[in-house]
């Protein structure tokens, strides 16, 4: 601070002092210091730059948050970072009681629950659920919980929030609802995620916390905004906040279910039967020898569930079990008799313990948590960045640009002189331009026109109507694409298989961008189509939610890894931008795409392997340069391995669509699809599925 004076902030903002600067260098010069006093190793120098890394990462949490744990109980409001912040320092604080419990109660575990019910109850889903990631991720992250615990936080979050319009007791539903619900989706339900005795005391808590308790969350407007909120315009919202968290939420179902333990479970417990029968072996004058040898007993049955539980059985779980079993231990008051059972309860004890913690190191589930669980816990955490991306998008998105304020003006009067009255205007530009305006009443289509005719002369750009984005009273525009695109499909079923393995998707996403994708299972039938189907739904499901592509296939991939059987499945993806003419193309085994223009048949090729085979996807990306006239053709391995005269398979495509004349697309994939078959005498030998897309500049 002597070297680099720190500047002072504004007034309004939590960080007084800008000191996260002198933090970071201070850190890292004490950290390089002692390293250059010593042998020096690359990983000394990164590690140290790490340190640096996250010194200023939590100080920047802690100076923006602390101001909610030290004015909660002032009228003021804080905003959405401010308070899941100090969630996060919260939950940072109670990993801190480890695994302290009073009386079976887990103290860390009760007050996390708390934390999320307190925080859904006051401000509703949004804040519920993303306090729920928040906590789940840091529990996850710093006490090595399994990352199906973050999911069962998030999803138990957001309908403890959905239900707060009951009141508290709706918000102990909600949790409790999550809770089965995720359980329910993950193993069957044959293992509760959060204990229901721990969410029982928390509910308590929750109870009592006094009625009039606020943590008020700031508008997302201040007062010098053009238009006023009213509740039409926050009902707009509304539903396409429910329509991202909804694509959210189907991601989480879908990683979740590639945790399923239920079949994993009965191999866990045949290896723990085998190696407690062996420890038994000695012990079959016990008096307890016949009910706990007892493969098909509910007793064993019971002892299994404990020790997944609690990881060891004592005295009194054992007599319990028993009793709860209809299967009671008596002979207690005959000293003798009495003697004797407390040896033979003590040797069970022993044997199951022991046979315990020895087939634990077989057990299945256990190996892939190992293999999985950082891998998993990383990309689970890009769920609560979304979500928190969502909560910092509805600021952003209602917020009044100043570069447009005069635009906005003249639009708005432009629009009263058509007779067209409306509640507010949104101008942003990513590349292209993006305007959301919210009308007072519902539009007439005859109107729309105008609309169009006005943005484009105030903005200088052809603007036009983008209906997947318009909702409600809120109609959303977009520059006009610069290129158009047809499109063909075609496909083609193994012959004698019951269904494809093939799976095509064709949407167009938030942003105006268009995406294609072409899944193949391995294999056909329903398996295989399974796999694709799987894919594609969580590919669309995760770019829809906002998602990066690039973390999107490597959620993916894990989704598949994490499956109890093997499911593979290729990943042909072409991203087509209509305004700035360009094409982004995402190859995860998939065959190659081949670009006609006019005689000329460029090919694009990948050597990665498919989604679900190897621990972490290993995706090619290729970009270029829309020309007017491309012909994109993208299509599974079953065209390609039909022609049988080629060494190299992927060249008879390419000689066919240089001799071909028709520019149809239609025509094409048809064309394609039906060589294909009669390379293999009249049928088809394998699934094949064909997307070819024309690009024509305007």
């Amino acid at each position: 601070m002597f070297i680099i004076k720190p500047r002072y902030n504004e007034k309004e903002r939590n960080e007084k002092l800008k000191i996260g600067k002198n933090i970071f260098i201070s850190t890292l010069i004490v950290g390089l210091a002692t390293i250059f006093m010593q042998t020096v190793t690359m990983y000394d120098i990164l590690s140290s730059i790490t340190l640096a890394i996250i010194s200023l990462v939590f100080y920047k949490i802690f100076v923006n948050s602390i101001t909610v744990l030290q004015d909660f109980l002032k009228k003021r409001a804080f905003s959405i970072e401010e308070v899941i912040g100090a969630s996060l320092i919260l939950s940072i604080a109670l990993s801190a009681f480890g695994d302290l419990n009073i009386y079976g109660f887990g103290i860390r575990n009760i007050l996390s629950i708390l934390i999320v019910m307190i925080l859904g109850w006051k401000n509703g889903i949004l804040v519920g659920t993303t306090a729920g990631v928040t906590i789940g991720v840091t529990l996850g992250t710093i006490s090595g919980t399994e990352p199906i615990m973050i999911a069962a936080y998030a999803i138990s979050g957001m309908i403890a929030g959905i239900l707060s319009r009951f009141g508290r007791i709706g918000v102990i539903v909600g949790f409790i609802l999550g809770n089965v619900v995720l359980a329910y989706v993950s193993n069957g339900y044959t293992v509760e995620l959060i204990h229901f005795k721990e969410i029982l005391v928390a509910s308590i808590g929750l109870l009592l916390v006094p009625k009039n308790f606020r943590i008020d969350i700031e508008e997302f407007m201040g007062n010098s905004k053009l238009f006023p909120v009213v509740p039409e315009r926050a009902l707009d919202n509304s539903k396409e906040m429910a329509r991202n968290l909804n694509h959210v939420s189907s991601a989480i179902e879908e990683i979740a279910t590639s945790y399923t333990r239920g079949e994993e479970r009965k191999n866990n417990k045949q290896i723990f039967i085998t190696e407690l029968l062996n420890n038994l072996e000695p012990y079959k004058d016990n008096m307890l020898y016949d009910d706990i040898s007892d493969i098909n007993g509910k007793i064993l049955d019971e002892i299994f569930n404990t020790l997944l539980d609690k990881q060891e059985i004592d005295r009194k779980d054992l007599l319990k079990i028993f009793a709860d079993c209809n299967s009671y231990i008596v002979g207690f008051d005959d000293k003798e008799i009495s003697q004797k059972l407390e040896e033979n309860i003590t040797q069970i004890i022993r044997a199951i313990n022991i046979s315990y913690k020895v087939s634990k190191s077989d057990f299945i589930w256990q190996k892939k948590i190992e293999k999985n669980n950082k891998h998993v816990s990383k990309q689970l955490n890009e769920v609560s960045k979304a979500i928190k991306n969502m909560a910092q998008g509805l600021e952003k998105d209602i917020k009044v640009e100043k570069e447009y304020e005069n635009e906005k003006r003249n639009i708005v009067d432009l629009l009263l002189n058509e007779g067209i009255e409306i509640e507010d205007i949104v101008i942003r530009k990513k590349g292209r331009f993006i305007i959301e305006i919210y009308l007072k009443e519902a539009f007439e289509t005859a109107k729309l026109e105008k609309q169009e005719k006005i943005l484009t002369e105030i903005l200088k750009e052809k603007i036009v109507l983008n209906t997947e984005a318009s909702v409600g009273k809120k109609l959303t525009f977009m520059s006009d694409d610069k290129y158009k695109m047809t499109l063909g499909e075609a496909k083609a079923t193994k012959l004698k298989s019951d269904s494809s393995g093939d799976s095509i998707l064709n949407i167009r996403l938030k942003d105006g961008k268009y995406l294609l994708a072409i899944s193949d299972g391995m294999g056909s039938g329903k398996k295989a189509k399974e796999a694709s189907e799987k894919v594609l739904r969580l590919l669309e499901n995760l770019l829809l939610s906002g998602f990066d592509k690039e973390i999107s296939i490597d959620l993916i991939n894990t989704a598949l890894m994490n499956q109890n059987e093997e499911l593979f499945a290729t990943l042909d993806i072409a991203v087509v931008d209509l305004y700035l003419g360009t094409i982004e193309m995402i190859k995860s085994g998939a065959c190659p795409t081949y670009i006609k223009n006019r005689k000329k048949v460029q090919i694009v090729k990948s050597n990665s392997l498919p989604t679900g085979i190897v621990d972490e996807a290993k995706m090619q990306i290729f970009d270029r340069d829309l020309n007017s006239g491309d012909i994109l053709v993208m299509c599974s391995d079953g065209i390609l391995d039909s022609n049988i005269e080629y060494k190299n398979k992927e060249l008879w495509l390419k000689y066919m669509l240089e001799d071909m004349d028709t520019v149809n697309t239609q025509k094409i994939a048809d064309l394609i699809l039906n060589e294909a078959i009669d390379n293999q005498f009249g049928s088809a030998k394998d699934d094949m599925s064909i997307i070819v897309c024309k690009f024509v500049k305007k």
